[in-house]
């Protein structure tokens, strides 16, 4: 791993180990984003656009289970 930033519009992550000839570098969060978008999505127009605020999964997770309590 290097220090390379990443070259997705927006996103400031350093240690990019992910890179295409075609698009440059591109961090774990942001690859991770790309996945979750499917095949379908235009890496090109991906790399251009906002990288998304990271989301706290584990205080989101505790809100909704405040919403939806075990039923069983």
């Amino acid at each position: 791993m290097s220090v390379m930033s990443c070259d997705r519009f927006g996103c400031e992550n350093v240690m990019c180990d992910l890179l295409s000839d075609v698009h440059g570098h591109i961090c774990d969060e942001c690859f991770e984003e790309l996945v979750s978008l499917g095949v379908k999505t235009d890496v090109k127009v991906f790399m251009g656009t906002d990288k998304k605020p990271r989301q706290n999964k584990g205080a989101t997770r505790n809100y909704f289970e405040q919403i939806f309590s075990d039923g069983c």
